[in-house]
């Protein structure tokens, strides 16, 4: 990738009025070959060419829209950045404002843009089913909702056959709790510390934050440690980790209990892969102990992993119930729970119903989405390039102090930012100035973690090296100013 030397601060703005300027600006520093003047001489990266330019804004502005969400909205309502970003056009990975400036979108709308912002293909299948009929009930018969169903299970392993399509993460894994408890007669779950599941009655009582929890009633979940390789007590020795499950199950149950739960790489929790070999020996404790295993793949699941379709296969085991959102949808709300045919009859026993879960418009979206992954080896990539990006990542590392780690892998990554590494110190407010300050240099990345160091990159799935290239001397650049 081709560099500059800075001697201004400069990023672009791509607005439809400057293009053409900032074309010429370029190519001008092109041919001038300007070099280093030393070897610690500071670059900024020019950002990949791309042949899209949004229609012009003719919306709110930025403060007209604050001013509504402050008035209209809930007070929990938060945002990035110092200056919030008003973003009103999108194409394949990248974001535009009103000013029509381009952004890198390496967050995918929290690991939910799968197969690109506006693909072309989704977008024409939700516009052909909404022209016949937006949405009907489930009491009706409608082809849309049984293909989609058919074609998700054909991408799970063993007897994992039976969709029950719901319109989020949370609602997915509210179901997949209910239904552990209902078929095994047991109340007890398990989960692990720093794990985040939802924000309903029973998700908040899996979810293991205290950022992320009120001070409601929350019964009948305990929490396991968290086999954390760069944080946790035994490193990346997943045996130690899951032998304290078993004590749980010991000293904290009857002895029998309803099902454990979990993510393979926790997302909100700031990109922690479990360590190896943790989940062959904790479903084992489970399942003697009469429990189901659910698999949340909410945010790494659906090929952002690239070396599986799905995280926990990289664990080598088979979970009971997993549960999906974001991805599946690229945007639309859109959720399921995939489980055996004989412990999805738990729900014959009553009746259970879902108004929007499943409706013809949403299925034909997360049907058009699968059959991108699919034609356009979105996941091949997603294992391609985040390779490559992490190693650029850990390069990265290497270079400066403030990075403690980076782990994850695909398009799924982390890189936790401490103030001394030795004590693992958490640079909470550096970790804000450099994410600010990328969204300034046109690159848009998350954050989590329970002390919200650790950057989240999660971009759309068609990433290309040269956007990895870019994300990664912004982010570079950027720490050098630290």
């Amino acid at each position: 990738m081709q560099r500059f030397v800075v001697r201004r601060i400069l990023s672009e703005t791509n607005s439809t009025n400057s293009q053409r300027c900032n074309r010429c600006f370029f190519s001008q520093l092109v041919q001038k070959q300007e070099t280093p003047l030393n070897d610690n001489e500071v670059f900024l990266p020019k950002m990949p060419p791309f042949d899209y330019s949004p229609p012009p804004y003719t919306g709110p502005s930025v403060d007209e829209i604050l001013a509504k969400r402050k008035t209209y909205l809930s007070p929990s309502l938060f945002h990035f950045y110092n200056k919030p970003l008003n973003v009103v056009d999108g194409k394949k990975q990248y974001l535009f404002d009103e000013n029509g400036r381009r952004y890198l979108d390496g967050f995918g709308g929290i690991a939910t843009v799968c197969c690109g912002h506006s693909h072309p293909d989704v977008v024409d299948a939700v516009i052909n089913q909404i022209k016949r009929i937006q949405h009907s009930t489930v009491l009706y018969l409608n082809h849309v909702i049984a293909d989609f169903a058919e074609a998700l299970a054909s991408k799970m392993p063993g007897n994992l056959k039976v969709v029950f399509f719901t319109n989020s993460g949370t609602e997915a894994n509210e179901l997949a709790i209910m239904m552990a408890r209902l078929y095994t007669g047991s109340n007890d779950i398990i989960s692990l510390r720093n794990a985040y599941h939802g924000n309903a009655a029973g998700t908040m009582g899996a979810t293991a934050q205290s950022n992320w929890k009120f001070n409601v009633v929350q019964t009948g979940v305990h929490h396991a440690l968290n086999p954390d390789p760069y944080r946790g007590a035994f490193g990346s020795d997943g045996e130690k980790y899951a032998k304290d499950v078993q004590e749980l199950i010991d000293f904290g149950t009857s002895g029998h209990v309803a099902g454990f739960l979990s993510e393979a790489i926790q997302g909100v929790g700031g990109i922690v892969e479990l360590a190896p070999g943790y989940l062959p020996d904790v479903y084992k404790s489970i399942r003697k102990a009469g429990g189901l295993c659910i698999a949340d793949e909410v945010q790494a699941g659906y090929a952002r992993t690239g070396s599986h379709f799905w995280s926990f296969e990289a664990q080598g085991v088979v979970p009971d119930i997993v549960t999906m959102a974001k991805g599946i949808g690229n945007g639309i709300p859109l959720g399921a729970v995939v489980t055996t045919p004989e412990i999805a009859e738990v729900l014959t026993r009553r009746n259970y119903f879902n108004t929007f879960g499943g409706n013809p418009l949403c299925t034909a979206a997360g049907h058009a989405v699968l059959k991108v992954i699919e034609k356009e080896k979105l996941q091949d990539n997603a294992f391609v390039v985040g390779s490559y990006m992490k190693e650029r990542l850990n390069a990265l590392k290497d270079k400066h102090e403030i990075i403690g780690d980076v782990r994850g892998r695909g398009f799924i990554l982390g890189v936790e930012l401490v103030t001394d590494r030795q004590q693992k110190t958490p640079a909470k407010a550096e970790t804000l100035h450099v994410m600010d300050q990328m969204k300034e240099h046109g690159v848009l990345i998350g954050k989590g973690g329970y002390y919200g160091n650790v950057f989240r990159i999660t971009p759309p799935l068609c990433f290309t090296k040269e956007d990895a290239d870019y994300l990664v001397d912004v982010m570079d650049y950027t720490m050098s100013k630290v």
